[in-house]
């Protein structure tokens, strides 16, 4: 029992240690003067209202990070635009641009920035313009224009005066409500705002992105579906050649990877704890009724292979698995998770489902795909 939970515990690890590697972390620069709604972008446009509820510590005099544990994204916050001595707050930013770029981590660059300047304001400051003009040479850069209410050619005038930027979008981060003409106008430009960022975030910085925002389930979607395929090509490749049993426990880890990966890419908790409660308790509570009916299908029984991996289900009888079954019943597997957690945060991109939520789900949509 013991050799059991700890063989289960190191696969969850591995695949979980593996998953984190490969999605990295994203670090995104926000300037703006004050006032022009940074921290309502940050927390409409990522997970867990992180301007809120994240980690703020000064990297210098004017600029702050922000992070949170198990986000996969560092914002750098710059300060002091609005003051007379503005130059110096650029020298500081550009310094700490160089600084971090230079490094040979490309987790530790500065990935992305986007400039911000209020609409209302209808005009580009000399600050917003240097600032501009010096981020252009080092990073990416998009001109946000905040607190979106009536253009009035004020984007295109933003385009001129920035010529540097890589694009310019208008958004407005929260709903704005006219109380006494008793309308409101609704939030707009976050989808385009994260299109334009994944255009430019460097390709080994795209999956940390995706799983931190919560405006693109599609992104999320899409990056879930990738590492599903990859992973049934993988299993049906140890398949190819059947062999007894042993072929069958080699695919298990595979398909843990997989959910790990999934997990992490739709930007769920990261800890083992919870994937290991999810594993185990949708693999034990599908037991015979999955497990079985797609064994009987195929003609083994590949799922019954991960239970021998869990404390308490007992012992399986392993089987013969070819590649094409493998591959299939890795897939189904994936899809099955994928649409959990598709129809978990659907309705609310901040909901944090339980491993108890998305066992139940999962055993629903792994009965629905084994009843087509």
């Amino acid at each position: 029992m013991e050799k059991n939970s700890d063989d289960f515990a190191s696969v969850i690890q591995k695949a979980m240690d593996k998953a984190l590697k490969e999605r990295g972390n994203v670090n995104i620069l926000i300037a703006g003067k004050t006032g022009v709604g940074k921290s309502t972008l940050i927390n409409a446009v990522f997970q867990q209202k992180l301007a809120t509820t994240g980690q703020g510590r000064p990297v210098t005099p004017n600029v702050r990070e922000i992070s949170k544990e198990g986000v996969p994204v560092r914002i750098f916050d710059t300060r002091g635009l609005e003051v007379a001595n503005f130059k110096e707050t650029i020298q500081a930013v550009e310094k700490l641009i160089k600084d971090r770029n230079s490094n040979t981590d490309p987790n530790k660059h500065i990935h992305v920035a986007w400039i911000c300047i209020l609409e209302g304001s209808s005009r580009v400051e000399e600050a917003e313009s240097q600032l501009a003009e010096m981020l252009a040479k080092y990073v990416p850069t998009i001109a946000v224009i905040t607190q979106a209410m009536s253009n009035k050619g004020f984007k295109n005038t933003v385009q001129e005066l920035l010529p540097k930027v890589r694009n310019v979008v208008r958004v407005r981060a929260e709903e704005f409500i006219f109380e006494e003409e008793g309308y409101k106008l609704p939030i707009m430009g976050l989808k385009e705002l994260v299109d334009l960022t994944m255009e430019v975030v460097p390709e080994g910085q795209k999956n940390a992105f995706v799983a931190a925002q919560r405006i693109s389930l599609d992104f999320k979607t899409k990056n879930a579906h990738t590492i599903v395929a990859a992973a049934a090509v993988t299993a049906g490749g140890i398949g190819a050649t059947p062999v007894p049993f042993t072929d069958a426990i080699a695919i298990v880890p595979i398909q843990v990877g997989m959910l790990a990966g999934i997990t992490v890419a739709w930007g769920l908790p990261s800890d083992i704890t919870f994937l290991s409660t999810l594993i185990s308790g949708a693999i034990t509570g599908a037991g015979a009724t999955i497990a079985g009916q797609m064994a009987a299908r195929a003609g083994i029984q590949l799922l019954g292979d991960l239970l021998k991996l869990i404390p308490g289900p007992g012992s399986i009888v392993g089987g013969v698995v070819n590649g094409a079954t493998a591959a299939v019943l890795t897939t189904a597997f994936g899809e099955a998770y994928i649409a959990t957690l598709y129809l978990l945060t659907k309705d609310n991109p901040d909901k944090e489902p339980t491993a108890e939520e998305i066992r139940n789900q999962f055993l629903k949509q792994l009965k629905k795909g084994n009843n087509k």
